[in-house]
This record gives structure tokens, C-alpha cells and sequence, in this order.
């Protein structure tokens, strides 16, 4: 018999975890979420993940697991197995990495060896820790060389990417970006790939419900393999999976289960189960053009406001503005629209002046605010929010007066009400 503990909820077991569970909630629901790293997830997915899926030890795979009592669980993964197929088009999918990057992690062991190279895009550039960056375990353990954008354009270029993996003879080149505005061309990397000998992995966290919707081009034709969040753009649970050529499947199995965890958190598995029959909806692809529509028309606004967008602008769900010639950092930028209620993040810029803690840049996102049910008139209105701060950040009647302005605009695209 369960303790009388077991039937006492949070709020009375546990009033300061609470006060902090609703303050969170308060700030979702008044502040203007532009992380383009975060989404709201529905109630279905939120349910699922805080289930009692999470109960049980599930090790080893379906039908092939090392305890008992597992049937349920193999439902449930099968379930997220094959609608991650069915959305994405792949041959073969693991729905137990915990997150990015151990799903990464073990991507790379699946093709290489400690002490490999492999490339990716620079972390100031706008790839990922994770991507070989000296601080991560892809910069420890594997000789990394770091690709950058041009100086120029601040887009990729493919010939000069092309001539430095000739030069390098990389075991794996990685394509995908936490920065990158612009389109990935994933086939121009395949054929720099097989001229080279090298293998292929897609990180697309970012852009993953872009994918799936089909308004950003899918990898998967070209990856040997494609790991990806499932939160961002995806809208679930805040997870991972990895997809692959069947001829990679067991090799990926074996390094995410074993080699990198033991037993997958299964109540995740489901909520990721959630959002992928969502995200085989018709309505899914709908919000993602409207995400695509909401990023264009800040890139607009942005630049009628005299702001300098990196690479020129934006294809994908998120923007980055160099703040250089508002005499502004990003560090401020961050800080002072987060007293007016505006949640953005400082950035680097390529080959930025001012160091990653400062940074000259700020990245904003719309998978959030679009999740809300903003659109283009909205997108207008955040982006005149956004200048009357950063052009008036020590004006605390300008910054009082937004704050007012973005929670009366919150209030008009109400998100969680029934929680």
C-alpha cells in the first residue's frame, strides 16, 4: 500500500517546487517567447511526458528487453517508431536517445573511431558544442576541423568547404547549425561526401519540424545518419532521436543502448509518440508555413527598423541581428528586453569582435509566439517592442511601458489557460 505521501500533491508536499512550477507558468504565459529553441508543447504531449510511463525499466528494445512487464512499453515505442518514420521518410529510427547530444555522441561512434576527424561548422559560425567545438566530448575526442561561412555573405560555401575536405580527408562531415538563418543544402554536402570518402550526419534540431512539414529540404536521402531534438521547431517533449540508413541500425543501437545510457526514459518515448501524430496533422504543416511567414515579416520590419541581419536575412524559423551599429551587445540586448518581458538570447555573430559571454549579436526565434497563434500583424508589432527597448534601454518609462504592452499582447493569444 502506497504511503499516505504517494496521494499528496505538489502544492501541499512541496510548496516551494510549486511556487516555482507557476512561476514558470506566469512567465510563459505574459512574456514573449523568442528562444528559437523552444516551443510550447500541447497538453497531450505534457500529459504523456509526466505519465506513469516513467515508472518502469524498459532496457534493451522492443520485444528485447532485459525486465519484465515491459509490453506496454514496447506499444508505446513502437508507436513513436513508426510515425517517425512515416513523417521523415526514414529507413531505420532510435527514439531513446535522452537528448541532442548523446544522440550525436552516438552517431559519430557509429561511423568513427576515437581520434577520427570530422567536420563541422565553428560554434561562433553557427554550429553547435557539439559539432567538435574544444569544450564538448566531439572536440576531446575526435581531431576536429571547423568550417566557417563566408565573410562575405555569412552563407556556407560550398566550393571552399569542398577544397578544405579534400585537404583533411574527414571520416565524417557534420551539416547542421543552432545559428544558421539559411537554407542547408544537404545535397551539396552528399556530393562533397562521396568526393571525399567521408560520411555524412545531419543534425537538424533546429529545423526539424521544417522537415517534417516539407517547407525545408529533408536530409534523409542524402544522411548516412540524422540526429535531431524533438523539442524547437518539432514542438514535443524536450528529447532526441536519431534516424539512419537501415545498414547503420544495428551499429546505432548498440552505441545508444549500451553504449551511452541504460534505461530510456519511456514516458519521453511516449510524449515523443504524442508529437509526432501531431505532427503528421495537416494543421502541423500549416503552422509551419505560418512559422516561415512570421520569420520573413520580422526580417522585413527588422531591417526597416535599421537593423543588420546576419547573412542577409532569414529562410528557416529564426533571425540573427548583429546589434554593431546600435552601440548595443547582445549580453545587454537579452537583459534589458528581459525586464520588458521579451525573451530573446545574446548570439555571436560570425567572426564576432566581443567574446561568447558578451557577444555582438541576439537570436530570435518564432515557434513559440506562432504556437500562440501570432501572426504577421503580430510579428510587426514585437519587432516595434523590441527597437522602443533597445533603443531607450535605460528609459524605464519606455521599458515599463512595453512590458505593459507585451502582456496586453499575451493576453490576447492566451496559451496552457486550463492549467
Amino acid at each position: 500500500m502506497l504511503d499516505n505521501k504517494h496521494e499528496i500533491g505538489i502544492k501541499e508536499l512541496d510548496p516551494e517546487v510549486y511556487e516555482a512550477i507557476q512561476g514558470e507558468l506566469a512567465r510563459e504565459r505574459n512574456n514573449l517567447e523568442l528562444i528559437a529553441s523552444e516551443n510550447f508543447p500541447s497538453l497531450a504531449v505534457l500529459e504523456a511526458q509526466g505519465s506513469l510511463m516513467q515508472n518502469k525499466y524498459a532496457e534493451g528494445y522492443p520485444h528485447r528487453r532485459y525486465y519484465g512487464g515491459c509490453e506496454f512499453m514496447d506499444d508505446v515505442e513502437e508507436l513513436a517508431i513508426s510515425r517517425a518514420k512515416e513523417l521523415f521518410g526514414a529507413e531505420h529510427v532510435n527514439v531513446q536517445p535522452l537528448s541532442g547530444v548523446p544522440a550525436n555522441m552516438a552517431a559519430y561512434f557509429a561511423l568513427a573511431n576515437f581520434g577520427d576527424t570530422i567536420m563541422g561548422l565553428a560554434l561562433p559560425h553557427g554550429g553547435h558544442l557539439s559539432h567538435g567545438h574544444g569544450v564538448s566530448f566531439s572536440g576531446k575526442w575526435f581531431k576536429v576541423v571547423h568550417y566557417q561561412v563566408d565573410p562575405k555573405t555569412e552563407l556556407i560555401d560550398y566550393d571552399v568547404l569542398l577544397k578544405l575536405a579534400r585537404e583533411e580527408h574527414p571520416k565524417i562531415i557534420v551539416a547542421g547549425a543552432s545559428a544558421y538563418p539559411r537554407i542547408i543544402h544537404f545535397d551539396k554536402f552528399k556530393e562533397i561526401c562521396d568526393d571525399v570518402g567521408a560520411y555524412l550526419v545531419t543534425d537538424i534540431a533546429h529545423i526539424a519540424g521544417l522537415v517534417a512539414a516539407g517547407v525545408h529540404p529533408s536530409p534523409v536521402p542524402y544522411a548516412d545518419i540524422v540526429t535531431t531534438t524533438t523539442h524547437k521547431t518539432l514542438r514535443g517533449p524536450r528529447s532526441a532521436i536519431i534516424m539512419c540508413k537501415e545498414k547503420w541500425a544495428k551499429d546505432v543501437n548498440k552505441w545508444v543502448f549500451p553504449g551511452i545510457h541504460g534505461g530510456p526514459h519511456m514516458h519521453t518515448i511516449a510524449a515523443k509518440a504524442v508529437c509526432f501524430k501531431e505532427a503528421l496533422q495537416p494543421e502541423f504543416k500549416e503552422y509551419q508555413k505560418q512559422v516561415l511567414l512570421n520569420a520573413k515579416t520580422m526580417e522585413l520590419e527588422l531591417n526597416r527598423l535599421g537593423y543588420r541581419l546576419v547573412a542577409g536575412g532569414t529562410d528557416t524559423h529564426l533571425l540573427l541581428v548583429d546589434l554593431r551599429n546600435k552601440n548595443i551587445t547582445g549580453k545587454d540586448a537579452e537583459e534589458t528586453l528581459g525586464e520588458a518581458g521579451i525573451t530573446v538570447n545574446r548570439n555571436t555573430i560570425p567572426y564576432d569582435p566581443q567574446s561568447p559571454f558578451i557577444t555582438s549579436g541576439m537570436r530570435i526565434g518564432v515557434p513559440a509566439v506562432t504556437t500562440r497563434g501570432m501572426r504577421e500583424s503580430e510579428m510587426k508589432i514585437i519587432c516595434e517592442l523590441i527597437n522602443k527597448v533597445l533603443m531607450n534601454p535605460k528609459d524605464k518609462k519606455i521599458v515599463d511601458k512595453v512590458s505593459k504592452d507585451v502582456k496586453e499582447l499575451c493576453r490576447a493569444f492566451p496559451i496552457y489557460a486550463s492549467l
